[in-house]
């Protein structure tokens, strides 16, 4: 008589998940730990107060019915400390889609107090093309919490972190962006004194590619070359 097979596989009872090597369990590790470090260090430099949720937006660039309308940034809640900021650095989201409110959110999960920068210019995926979000940073005229490198501490405190929606490594930025961050440079310029040469890509500052190999450094840096 045949015998029956055994029967010591249980039902519910599947082969057991094979166990990580140690390499991959060191890889995970580090991972999660230089994460950790960097949202902490942003955490320390930004201060552990509570967060911030608010500012305001100006019209897109098709919407603003006065030639003058940027003008309106310089309206800021606590008294500007004009000697304070002495450079503007520019960036990317990292996303195709957003605004103010998804970067805020990102931030804040990341333990800042609200939104690092201190402008934020949208793509019309997420919030008007060529609209410019002014955060509370710049309207109580606190530090930034937007550069990474060397000399973070220092560009954080002194410097004005405007963002682009959009992602400058997967797709060029609406000609509207462009225009507005132009036109929002050359008045915060102007109106600090601010150098050319003190104008930035994250990436001039930080190893990064922020804001991206798309964005059209040679042509912005052109249109800001004859400033004080």
């Amino acid at each position: 008589m045949a015998r029956r097979k055994s029967t010591s596989n249980k039902k519910g009872q599947g082969r057991s998940a094979p166990a990580l090597s140690t390499r991959t369990r060191v890889v995970w590790g580090s991972l999660v730990a230089s994460m950790t470090v960097v949202s902490g260090l942003l955490w320390v430099m930004d201060g552990a107060k509570a967060p911030r949720v608010d500012g305001w937006s100006m019209p897109a660039l098709a919407q603003a019915s006065a030639p003058s309308s940027i003008e309106s940034v310089f309206a800021t809640r606590a008294a500007m400390e004009r000697g304070r900021w002495t450079s503007i650095v520019i960036h990317h989201s990292g996303s195709t889609v957003g605004s103010a409110q998804t970067i805020e959110a990102q931030h804040l999960a990341m333990n800042l107090k609200g939104l690092g920068h201190h402008f934020v210019i949208g793509n019309g995926r997420g919030a008007p093309d060529g609209q410019i979000h002014v955060g509370f940073r710049w309207l109580d005229q606190l530090p930034g919490a937007h550069v990474g490198g060397p000399n973070a501490e220092t560009l954080n405190r002194e410097s004005i972190g405007i963002c682009l929606v959009g992602n400058g490594d997967r797709s060029p930025f609406t000609q509207a962006q462009v225009q507005r961050l132009v036109e929002l440079v050359n008045a915060l310029a102007n109106e600090l004194a601010i150098p050319a040469d003190r104008i930035y890509l994250h990436s001039d500052v930080a190893r990064t590619s922020d804001p991206g190999r798309l964005f059209p450094a040679a042509a912005f840096r052109e249109q800001v070359a004859h400033l004080r």
